[in-house]
Parts: C-alpha cells; sequence; structure tokens
C-alpha cells in the first residue's frame, strides 16, 4: 500500500475542469502544453477510472484528479483498487476527489455527512492515503471533514468570498481548490447567456448549491428565474482574457492554492478559451522554464 504520509502532488496554481466525457485524450495532451498543471475530471465517472487512466497515459507530468467521484454511484472498495492500479502505473499523478452528490439526484440521499465518514473508513482500511483525497466540500462541516481527513477541499460553483470563508475554516495547510466557470467572449450579452445556461440547469434547481449561495448572501430573487444578472456575473466570470484573469487571482488571494477554470460552453471546443487565458497567465513560459 502507498505511504500515506506522502503529500499531495504539486497542483501549481492553475488547472482545468471538465466533465468526462469532453476528456479525450488529445484534449489532456493540449491542455498540458498549454501550462495547466491539472486537470479534475467531472461529471461523476465511474469508479473503474479508466478514464483518469487514459488521461495518464496520454500526458507527461500533468496532474490528473477527480471531481469528483460521487458516493453513491462509485463503491468505495472498488474506488480504493482502481486507485492503488492507477499509482501503480502513474505514481504521484492522481488525487481522487469524492463527494455526496446532490439529494435531488440520488433516491436513497439520507445522512450524506455519515455516508461520506464510512466511505473514507472504508478509504482508510483499504489504504489511499489521506493526503492523496480531497473533499467536494461547500458548507462548514464538509470543509472542517476536508481539513480532517483529506488533503483539501474542491468547492464548485463558489466565488472568491466564499473561497476566504473555506480557507478560514480549513485554516493553513490543507488543499483548497475552487473551481471557477469563464466564457471567453466580446459580447457580454451573450457571454452572460452561456454563463445563465451553465447555471440555471442544473445547479441552481440543486438545494446543496442553493443553500450555499443563500449561505454566502444571495436572495431568492438572485436565484429565481435562472439567477440575477449580479449572481451569474459572480458566478461565470466572463469578457476577454484580461478580463477574466483577476477572477482567478481573487481566489487565490482569497485563500485559494489553485484555481480549476472550466472554459463555457461545455459542448464547445475548449482549447481555445484555454490558450487565451493560459497566455494571458503567461503559463506557456513557465512550462518551458
Amino acid at each position: 500500500m502507498t505511504d500515506p504520509t506522502i503529500p499531495l502532488p504539486t497542483f501549481g496554481q492553475y488547472g482545468v475542469w471538465r466533465q468526462a466525457d469532453g476528456l479525450q485524450p488529445e484534449v489532456g495532451r493540449e491542455i498540458e502544453k498549454l501550462g495547466y498543471t491539472a486537470i479534475w475530471v467531472g461529471g461523476s465517472p465511474p469508479a473503474g477510472l479508466h478514464v483518469v487512466e487514459r488521461l495518464l497515459d496520454a500526458t507527461e507530468s500533468i496532474t490528473i484528479a477527480t471531481g469528483i467521484v460521487n458516493i453513491w454511484t462509485a463503491d468505495a472498495h472498488e474506488i480504493a483498487a482502481s486507485y492503488h492500479r492507477i499509482e501503480e502505473r502513474h505514481p504521484g499523478r492522481f488525487v481522487l476527489g469524492i463527494g455526496a452528490g446532490h439529494p435531488e439526484a440520488q433516491s436513497d440521499y439520507t445522512r450524506p455527512y455519515a455516508a461520506l465518514e464510512r466511505y473514507l473508513d472504508v478509504l482508510d482500511d483499504e489504504g489511499v492515503p489521506t493526503y492523496r483525497r480531497v473533499l467536494a466540500a461547500l458548507g462548514p462541516r464538509v470543509l472542517a471533514l476536508a481539513a480532517a481527513r483529506a488533503g483539501g477541499a474542491h468547492p464548485y460553483l463558489t466565488t472568491p468570498e466564499h473561497t476566504h470563508e473555506a480557507r478560514t475554516i480549513l485554516g493553513e495547510g490543507p488543499l483548497l481548490a475552487p473551481e471557477q466557470k469563464i466564457v471567453v467572449s466580446r459580447d457580454p450579452d451573450e457571454a452572460r447567456e452561456i454563463g445563465r445556461e451553465a447555471v440555471a440547469n442544473p445547479y441552481l434547481q440543486l438545494s446543496n448549491y442553493v443553500q450555499n449561495l443563500k449561505r454566502s448572501g444571495w436572495t431568492d430573487a438572485d436565484i429565481e428565474n435562472g439567477g440575477s444578472d449580479a449572481l451569474i456575473d459572480a458566478l461565470v466570470a466572463h469578457g476577454e482574457a484580461p478580463a477574466i484573469v483577476p477572477r482567478l487571482r481573487e481566489h487565490l488571494d482569497a485563500g485559494a492554492d489553485h484555481v480549476a477554470v472550466q472554459a463555457l460552453p461545455m459542448a464547445a471546443d475548449p482549447i481555445p478559451a484555454l490558450r487565451a487565458i493560459a497566455q494571458e497567465l503567461g503559463l506557456e513560459q513557465d512550462r518551458a522554464r
């Protein structure tokens, strides 16, 4: 089994979040060439984690993380076996992100915090190191669990203000890696509508995200009817690359170690938008050094 004292792989400051079905090996190679240092595999990949293995096979050094494995649909014992298989083939490059998903999506969604603890117990018993896993965490209780029983937290659909609150709860040390949606576009109305389409359905229909937004001060009026312009603008950074990059840096200033960038629309080729952001951040030059 892997030494549980081994720390998380190096994430760098900027990575890419993308649904598993949009992460073909060639996409992973292009993301790595652009200078991003992690790929987050979204969409609750199956417990075999073959999409992760294919990305690792296709790339050289980039960290691959799940964002996230759903504890209700992926058996913990099978996940542990997949972790060890991947670690043996690609040592030090995989991080297991897990989470409890959404009550609206699971008929057996009861006592999610207790279920998450039981899942972590299995991972402990199966030798998956604490510091090689992160939790999907929004509220204070799961953020505290992420600090105690994982290497950190991977919040989704949040703002820099939430990042600041999350860092306060996590304390210094644990990884904090929020996801940030972006739309690279010169047309603000078009960009906002792309953002609204991605946010409103399903996320503004899911109670855990709605509750988290309300904890952060957003009102029913902001959340209803597809989301107010102010809410959409807070959750989806849009404009040309020089206008978007400051939002990514706001997360770092608020206490994040790493930001996972999700380029919208999801159905489009993400590489042009990710290239524009990478160039603005100077990532390719950093990778060449």
